[in-house]
């Protein structure tokens, strides 16, 4: 059966830049091992299908896979599905739509534009701690790195998750993060085997318009490096509420990433503080239509 697809750049204004997507269409009488074959073979970090929403009051539903498993939700999908769905009902005003995933609907504000457009959705799980990692030197050992790259005094090395594990290693810079690249002979040994995402962030960043530099490894899911990683910037406002160097109020933060793969990708992160908690957060950022097509399955 032939079935609709697009693919599209996320994170970014501009094609062949950001994190890319596809999305399929009309994907319902096939089932997970079928989805999980298309995503093998579109090869992008993530595949989305769009299935009729459960609920009446919703727009839709989303199954979404890397290339080796399905997820229960993930960023750079929502933001870019949502764009596409909202080219698709066409209009060109702001309007917002609720996506069901597998962590629960996603409330999704859409703003399309010429061939693309912006999208923000409400973080659906406030990040929770999950807990800690191993030392610096091992896990310096497993992404290239000596042990004076890790900043465990900024940030320590913890866990966080918003619906997707994330292990959040701070290094001393920019030269730290363009040197990391995973080891994969001491990779289970520094972050164990459960698949957990590595989240490696600075404050040093390519442009000072941005809070963060970052990069994200996650070979175990298929994905040996990200461009773009909405929900760990989601778990991500875990630690950066958590470390006490944010007042109560409302902070909006650009992350960049993909830099070290000719990607450049910006993810808008909004944080909501009551009383030192966290408790609200948003992602956000531009999606550009790349190609349409069909695919036989």
């Amino acid at each position: 059966m032939r079935r609709r697809f697009f693919t599209l750049d996320v994170f970014t204004g501009q094609r062949f830049a950001g994190n890319p997507l596809a999305v399929v269409l009309g994907p319902q009488r096939l089932d997970t091992a079928a989805m999980q074959t298309i995503a093998r073979e579109f090869g992008h970090p993530e595949t989305v299908f769009v299935l009729p929403a459960e609920r009446a009051a919703h727009r839709a539903r989303l199954r979404i896979f890397t290339p080796t498993r399905e997820l229960p939700f993930a960023g750079h999908p929502t933001v870019g599905t949502a764009v596409l769905l909202g080219l698709l009902d066409g209009g060109s005003g702001s309007r917002e739509m609720v996506l069901e995933e597998a962590v629960g609907p996603v409330v999704c504000v859409v703003q399309p534009g010429r061939d693309g457009g912006n999208a923000s959705f409400a973080v659906p799980r406030i990040p929770e701690r999950i807990g800690t990692i191993k030392s610096a030197k091992e896990i310096a050992a497993a992404l290239c790195l000596n042990a004076d790259d890790i900043d465990g005094k900024s940030f320590p090395l913890v866990r966080w998750s918003a619906g997707n594990p994330f292990s959040f290693v701070c290094l001393t810079g920019l030269d730290a993060a363009r040197r990391a690249r995973p080891d994969l002979s001491r990779w289970n040994d520094a972050f164990g085997s459960d698949g957990v995402g590595v989240f490696l962030f600075c404050r040093a960043t390519a442009d000072p318009a941005n809070a963060f530099h970052a990069r994200m490894y996650a070979p175990t899911h298929g994905v040996p490096e990200d461009p773009a990683t909405g929900s760990a910037v989601a778990a991500f406002a875990g630690p950066l509420a958590a470390s006490g160097q944010f007042a109560d109020g409302e902070h909006s933060l650009i992350v960049e990433q993909g830099y070290e793969m000719g990607r450049p990708s910006l993810i808008h992160l909004g944080m909501t503080l009551r009383q030192g908690r966290l408790t609200g957060a948003t992602i956000g950022g531009d999606a550009v239509t790349v190609t349409e097509g069909s695919i036989e399955a």
